[in-house]
């Protein structure tokens, strides 16, 4: 476990970052295959790349907007972990973005075969801005699209599917709060005909999708946020433990 006192908005909290292993649930039919995985203990190179760990997938690579940066904090026992901006502030000309992106991966375009995705955040509720984009791949309007997002309104963890050939959004909410300044281990998983989501190792919700939906795309892997745009959904906490797997 990390072990760490951070700052987040205004009070302290001390925060314990859970391992990459409680990520996936016991008794899956088969082991996954990680394709992807950051854990960002090495922090990022001068030219501000992340490392990637698995041996499988590409580095990230750090991209800022109007003075945003991406800060790295260690842990006491050892490691690191990363955080996005803070939400901007309220009638503000300009507003501090970053976000982590790496290079199109075939590994990450799992067509219609089982494929999980997960990451270690914490966020309060009062850093979320719009539908908080942890992690994704795709656009929803072109080609298909994986991502987690945690949703303004509830605080709750939230996966979304779109198959290739359609912008129909598959999308399931876990049935408990994240966005309370705890750490959460959040996994999407798609299996066949289902989308499911589990936070810190329980399956929190499940929806059914077509069997025969394909994700597939030539879009980069971007963490903390979808694009720059004025109006994107941008993730403002903390994260560790991303990855992505096969299986």
């Amino acid at each position: 476990m990390k072990l760490a006192k951070v700052l987040l908005a205004l009070a302290p909290v001390v925060i314990g970052v859970p391992v990459l292993a409680a990520t996936i649930p016991a008794g899956a039919a088969a082991a996954p295959v990680v394709v992807a995985r950051y854990d960002f203990d090495a922090g990022a190179t001068a030219s501000g790349r992340i490392a990637e760990k698995s041996g499988r997938g590409v580095p990230l690579r750090i991209r800022t907007a109007d003075r945003g940066s991406v800060q790295f904090s260690a842990a006491k026992t050892g490691g690191k972990y990363v955080r996005m901006p803070l939400r901007c502030a309220a009638g503000a000309d300009t507003c501090p973005r970053a976000l982590l992106e790496g290079g199109d991966d075939a590994d990450l375009d799992p067509g219609t075969r089982a494929f999980r995705w997960g990451a270690t955040i914490l966020v309060p509720k009062s850093q979320l801005a719009g539908s908080s984009n942890v992690m994704q791949k795709g656009v929803s309007t072109t080609e298909s699209q994986w991502k987690m997002q945690v949703g303004e309104t509830h605080g709750r963890a939230q996966c979304v599917v779109v198959g290739r050939g359609s912008t129909t959004h598959y999308l399931i909410r876990s049935t408990v709060v994240v966005a309370d300044s705890k750490w959460h281990t959040v996994l999407c998983q798609r299996s066949g005909g289902s989308l499911t989501i589990s936070v810190d190792g329980k399956a929190r919700g499940k929806v059914a999708i077509p069997s025969n939906l394909s994700i597939s795309n030539d879009k980069p892997l971007r963490v903390g946020g979808p694009n720059f745009n004025t109006s994107s959904d941008m993730y403002h906490g903390y994260l560790d433990n991303v990855y992505a797997a096969l299986g």
